[in-house]
Parts: structure tokens; C-alpha cells; sequence
């Protein structure tokens, strides 16, 4: 859905829709991929996926699915903001995961703790990727 000459809106059904709210999965302008934070969903319950692997795993292939739809990869992905709730406890298996996702090709990143998301929320990952679509 176009929203104006050199932007457009990029949805799928392979990643949460949260409703109604004011909340695109990615932008895409020009040749870059905006991708919102995604959480980390167990899409069978709808709920907060079980521990950090586990989210871990349900957001990057979120995002994975967006950049699809978009027409990228995770190989295109240049930079990713990654929050994590209690980075003491959640980093390793965190970064863990993150490679499972990132193997040849590692984007730029932050990763920092915050003090809350959604309820039952322990992780949250945006994403800027670079592509030709």
C-alpha cells in the first residue's frame, strides 16, 4: 500500500499482526527496508514464545519473513537495535540465536537492556536493511 511517491508500506501474514495499531511491520524508501521491533510471539498461542531463545528466534524470523515480503534477505540487513529486559541473563542465549540467523554476513548492531516491553516481552529487534527491490 503506497503512502507516497517513494515510500511504501510492507506487510505479511508471517509476522504478528498487532490489530489496530498505529504500526507498519517495515517502510520501505528507496532502496532501504525500515523494519519495526518486532516480539518475540508463539504465533500457536499468541503469547510471549517461552524464554529468550525462544523469542529470540520468533522475532528474527519475523523480521526475516518482512524483509521477504519486501523483497530482501537477512544477508541485506546493515544494522539491527536489539533490547533485551535483563541483558545479564538473557545475553548468551541471545547472541546465541542471533548467529543461528546472522552466519556469513553480521550487521551492524546495538544491544541494549531496557526495563520493559509488553508484558512477558523479553526482547525486541528492529532492523535497517539495504536492498535492491
Amino acid at each position: 500500500m503506497p503512502i507516497s511517491h517513494n515510500k511504501k508500506i510492507v506487510s505479511t501474514a508471517d509476522a504478528w499482526d498487532w490489530g489496530n495499531l498505529p504500526y507498519s511491520q517495515a517502510i520501505v524508501s528507496g532502496d532501504l527496508v525500515f523494519v519495526s521491533g518486532q516480539l518475540g510471539v508463539d504465533f500457536a498461542t499468541g503469547k510471549p514464545a517461552d524464554g529468550i531463545k525462544a523469542q529470540t528466534r520468533s522475532v528474527l524470523e519475523q523480521i526475516r519473513s518482512i524483509l521477504a515480503a519486501a523483497g530482501c534477505t537477512l544477508n541485506d540487513v546493515v544494522k539491527t537495535n536489539c533490547y533485551l529486559t535483563d541483558r545479564e541473563r538473557d545475553y548468551v542465549g541471545f547472541n546465541e540465536v542471533y548467529r543461528e540467523f546472522f552466519v556469513s554476513e553480521t550487521p551492524a548492531r546495538v544491544t541494549v537492556e531496557i526495563s520493559k516491553l509488553a508484558p512477558g516481552f523479553i526482547i525486541e529487534i528492529d532492523a535497517i536493511a539495504r536492498c535492491r527491490t
